[in-house]
């Protein structure tokens, strides 16, 4: 019959041994049976010295998981106070922008050698070196732009974009050249700069600091008015790093050529191009201008002999009443990052010549050009204290070169 641990039908032959077997090496020697030592603890032994067999459950446990996730909301809801307290109560003071320095000035009037040249604003143009300008915001071109210094080509796209927009706001819009508000150029403008344009547009001074036309062009809307509202313009803009690498640096030269005539002076409303009749007489100064009185040798329509058909043309077009002012302006403008995200610049230096202009005529406020068939007569600028420490005062005035008038008729 075979044991409990032999399969059913016996020990298979050549087996190893049954169930004895298995236990054959392990030997219990009588130093192994002295050594062990057997131990049982009584009844009142197991109830005073060891803890129940069975253990009381914690309040927690019967929340299982739940508490590791109330506490990690616990933990999540205290950071979120913390960086609500900190954005609320910072402890410290976060660093302010330096503010942009004042703009300073220079407005240099071109006096003319001799009589101040009229007649058509297209003849002007055509006979003067602008005669290959572009017309309005055409001629304000934007140069090849690249990565420059630290800062990305869109980023320097952005500066040269806005510099051109303050050169088109502050040379060529209607309003701003007839002395308007000119909220446009403000808009541009570095907030730290507000108040110096403000007190420049409202008490102009010729201090180096506070001249209307230092921050834009603009005519005394009672004396002058443009004959062709199509400005000829020139000019290049660049764009660099400035010194420390901080900052973008761009400067506007540029060129302007203004068609004007007498603000009361309705002549040329006829044609294109300021096309018009001639005028009857020579052009007269507007009382307190602070301009000479025409030339005697200034001679409009009446000079012409009668029947002299090409003699009394050319006196229509030298009679109709228009001539031609330019401006030269040299812009330099800084743009740090806070500029270029907000859209706006700061205007570090501006240096203008006008003319045909008087010496004397105050151009710190607004521009006065010499008209056709003036003279710039004696008058001279403001004198210079070289005393005057705290002055900036220049009071420069320059001569404007022949060639850069229109050549005379033949």
């Amino acid at each position: 019959m075979t044991g409990p641990g032999d399969p059913p039908e016996g020990t298979p032959e050549g087996a190893p041994g049954g169930g004895e077997d298995e236990y054959r090496s392990v030997v219990f020697d009588e130093s192994f049976v002295r050594a062990a030592r057997l131990q049982e603890f009584s009844a009142q032994e197991r109830m005073v010295d060891h803890a129940h067999a069975v253990r009381s459950r914690h309040a927690w446990s019967r929340f299982g998981g739940s508490r590791q996730a109330l506490i990690l909301v616990l933990l999540i809801a205290l950071a979120f106070g913390t960086a609500i307290y900190m954005g609320v109560r910072h402890p410290y003071r976060a660093p302010n922008p330096s503010p942009a320095p004042p703009l300073r000035s220079t407005v240099i009037p071109l006096a003319p050698v001799g009589t101040v040249p009229g007649g058509r604003p297209g003849d002007l143009y055509g006979r003067s070196p602008a005669a290959g300008f572009r017309t309005g915001a055409e001629g304000v071109n934007l140069p090849v732009v690249r990565r420059t210094g630290e800062f990305s080509e869109n980023q320097v796209m952005t500066a040269l974009t806005t510099a051109k927009e303050y050169v088109v706001r502050s040379s060529l819009d209607p309003d701003t050249l007839a002395g308007g508000p000119a909220r446009g150029v403000r808009l541009l403008l570095d907030t730290s700069q507000l108040d110096q344009f403000d007190r420049s547009l409202e008490r102009p001074s010729d201090d180096g600091r506070h001249a209307a036309t230092g921050w834009l062009v603009r005519f005394d809307p009672s004396r002058v008015r443009l004959a062709d509202p199509r400005v000829r313009v020139e000019g290049t803009l660049a764009a660099e790093p400035a010194a420390g690498g901080n900052a973008l640096e761009v400067t506007a030269d540029y060129t302007f050529v203004y068609a004007v005539r007498p603000a009361g002076d309705r002549a040329g409303a006829g044609g294109p191009g300021g096309t018009a009749p001639a005028a009857s007489g020579t052009a007269t100064a507007p009382s307190g201008s602070g301009r000479a009185a025409p030339a005697a040798d200034a001679r409009p329509a009446g000079s012409a002999k009668p029947g002299d058909g090409t003699a009394h043309a050319l006196a229509q077009r030298r009679a109709d009443g228009a001539s031609l002012f330019t401006v030269r302006r040299e812009l330099h403008f800084r743009f740090d990052r806070d500029d270029l995200r907000d859209r706006r610049l700061e205007v570090q230096s501006s240096y203008l010549q006008a003319g045909p202009m008087s010496c004397n005529s105050g151009p710190e406020s607004a521009l006065r050009p010499l008209l056709a068939g003036e003279r710039a007569g004696t008058g001279r600028p403001q004198g210079t204290d070289p005393y005057a420490h705290g002055s900036t005062n220049a009071s420069l005035c320059g001569v404007m070169a022949p060639s850069a008038e229109p050549s005379p008729l033949n």
